[in-house]
């Protein structure tokens, strides 16, 4: 296992995201030392809101094009810097542009491969598939540093198909979508839902094994590696399997077994 330390690095506009916890478990499951910071964005540079705000997406059909941003859209990432719930709408962003522009951000001498980054953020990121030709939300920009979207975990997995139905059904006879929302609460995950940061443990766990084996996910519901696209989903394999499948939990015990191997041989 190449990681001897994990730094999170909070969002502060998120206070469902109970770093404590998420340090336990993290401790608790790999025997490394973890760290909790200050959102990334308090390392920020003069330039960092210009460079954020060029990752901006505007075209869900073509891949990235590098934007050029008004002052106004500036101006927005300056205060965003300063504040992070300071927004009201989705703003989608390039999920690896982003990613570039933090990993920046990271402290000298701290970005080394030993060193595990995750990065919270309420931004939602995104990536382009080349297999439809669009871009899809994510909940998780893998690599070191990493990113985890709490927009992307409330956004990107579809909520059920009967939600979607009631819509569109109910659209034109002026039902409140409140109503609809409440007729399904509880099958999707909200903003500002308690169970957000037991869905974030399973996300991490994606991000340490994307970045330790190359392979982030797993496709067997029962194992929080599943790759979810539906909120139901998501929730039962983060909720209530809780645990790695058997084939990951070997894994995991060999990735341990073989960072002691390594640990003695030093």
């Amino acid at each position: 296992m190449k990681i001897s330390k994990i730094i999170l690095y909070d969002e502060h506009a998120v206070p469902e995201i109970q770093l404590n916890e998420l340090v336990k478990f993290l401790q608790d499951t790999f025997s490394v030392i973890v760290e909790t910071r200050e959102n990334i964005l308090k390392f920020s540079s003069k330039d960092s809101a210009l460079k954020i705000a060029e990752c901006k997406i505007f075209n869900l059909r073509k891949d990235f094009e590098k934007h050029n941003p008004t002052q106004e859209e500036i101006f927005f990432e300056e205060s965003n810097v300063q504040d992070t719930s300071n927004t009201e709408n989705i703003i989608m962003y390039d999920g690896f542009k982003l990613q570039n522009v933090l990993a920046n951000m990271i402290p000298e001498g701290e970005n080394i491969e030993t060193i595990f980054h995750v990065f919270f953020t309420n931004k939602l990121t995104c990536t382009f598939d080349n297999d439809d030709h669009r871009y899809h939300g994510r909940a998780l920009i893998g690599t070191n540093p990493s990113i985890i979207s709490t927009t992307g975990i409330i956004e990107a997995p579809a909520k059920p198909r009967e939600y979607y139905y009631d819509l569109m059904t109910n659209f034109t006879r002026g039902i409140n979508v409140e109503t609809i929302k409440r007729k399904y609460q509880g099958t999707y995950l909200e903003y500002n839902d308690s169970r957000l940061s037991k869905i974030v443990e399973g996300y991490l766990l994606q991000g340490i094994f994307y970045y330790e084996t190359g392979e982030p996910f797993c496709d067997n519901l029962e194992c929080r590696l599943f790759n979810a696209h539906w909120q139901k989903d998501l929730l039962h394999s983060q909720l209530k399997v809780k645990k790695l499948c058997e084939l990951h939990q070997k894994i995991l015990k060999n990735m341990l077994q073989n960072r002691i191997k390594v640990s003695k041989n030093i």
